[in-house]
């Protein structure tokens, strides 16, 4: 699990009792959401103190920043620095259950049979959002456009535009390079060629299939035409850096559902404002880029997440040259049961990477 590191200052200062005192607060406030009070401590403890000793320790507990007391209540809650304390150094994260496991594995295979990735995807979200009861979060590539046509138009002696048209009526008009001398009708000659096959295929999935027959379509192109249609494809087929990746979000209604205030309600609704941001999602990408696995933020430790005080659990999915290309994760309020979602996000990021690694086989 990656993490920001944890505070050796606390660990330093607290004694055994001290650290149990606190583990058990912050269990206890998990467990329920409620500030935990001192007398309600006590009786949890497996120790036998009594309220009076139990009070005192929070009152250190409090002078040290890792609980307080939220608004006018009794008890006491873990302040941002208190759960990243605990998250550091008290976490107890176990493997996930089998029946978690096989309910992951089964729902995401079964939308596996789809033509598109993006199900698999969603599905992978829903899941996460089942689990955790927050929102389910996937940051994907752009998917590759399915064409049903494409046109070469000349801009000039040296460019023109590639016109793709999808499947599904979308239109994206690309400017490559074009070989010097080519004329206008050896231009035609190679849009018809690639429009006979490129119905049904990305253009990645067009590229692969001509290398495979490349023998066989030699003979139907003179050698500039099939310059033409060899590096303007490799072109044409590159990830273009300025493509803002797929976003998608499940269980947004267990968010709200969850938020009573007002004010944390628009907060929340803020939060999904910034995460359809081009810029945003692409920092958040960046920030779990290096992640060796599963990355927890907590309230304004990411910035992204900062207003709506929410936290983060992310872990990163690879493919077949173990590269990372997207992310999966919950986002919750900070009382997330972080002991059983931090294993069913890892869990869901593998069970993601597995099923695109079949796919680009």
């Amino acid at each position: 699990m990656s993490t920001p590191s944890v505070n050796q200052d606390f660990l330093s200062v607290l004694n055994e009792r001290s650290q149990g005192i606190f583990k058990r607060l912050v269990e206890r406030f998990l467990e329920t959401g409620e500030p935990v009070g001192s007398r309600q401590l006590s009786r949890a403890l497996e120790v036998n103190l009594s309220a009076a000793s139990v009070r005192n320790v929070m009152a250190d507990l409090e002078d040290l920043g890792l609980i307080a007391a939220p608004h006018t209540s009794a008890g006491r809650a873990p302040t941002q620095a208190g759960l990243r304390f605990f998250v550091d150094a008290m976490l107890e994260v176990g493997s996930i259950g089998k029946e978690e496991r096989l309910n992951i594995e089964r729902h995401i295979d079964d939308s596996a049979h789809n033509e598109k990735i993006e199900d698999v995807l969603a599905q992978a979200s829903q899941v996460l959002s089942g689990l955790s009861h927050g929102a389910g979060l996937v940051l994907a590539p752009k998917a590759d456009i399915v064409l049903k046509h494409i046109e070469f138009v000349r801009l000039d002696a040296q460019l023109a535009m590639a016109v793709l048209v999808g499947e599904d009526g979308h239109v994206e008009n690309r400017v490559f390079s074009i070989p010097p001398g080519l004329t206008a009708s050896e231009l035609t000659q190679a849009s018809n060629f690639l429009s006979h096959h490129v119905v049904g295929r990305t253009l990645r999935e067009l590229r692969t299939t001509l290398k495979e027959q490349q023998i066989a379509h030699k003979a139907e192109l003179d050698a500039l035409t099939k310059q033409l249609v060899d590096e303007g494809l490799a072109t044409l087929a590159e990830p273009r850096g300025d493509e803002t990746p797929t976003l998608i979000v499940r269980g947004r209604a267990n968010l709200i559902a969850d938020t009573m205030a007002n004010e944390e309600l628009d907060r929340v609704r803020q939060l999904f404002d910034e995460l359809e941001s081009k810029k945003s999602i692409i920092d958040l990408l960046a920030d779990t880029q290096d992640a060796d696995g599963v990355r927890i933020f907590i309230g304004s430790e990411n910035k992204l997440f900062s207003l709506s005080g929410s936290s983060v659990i992310l872990s990163p999915y690879r493919d077949h040259n173990a590269n990372v290309v997207g992310i999966v994760g919950v986002i919750g309020p900070t009382r997330l049961n972080y002991a059983r979602i931090v294993p069913a996000v890892d869990y869901t990021a593998h069970v993601v990477s597995k099923l695109i690694n079949k796919r680009s086989v």
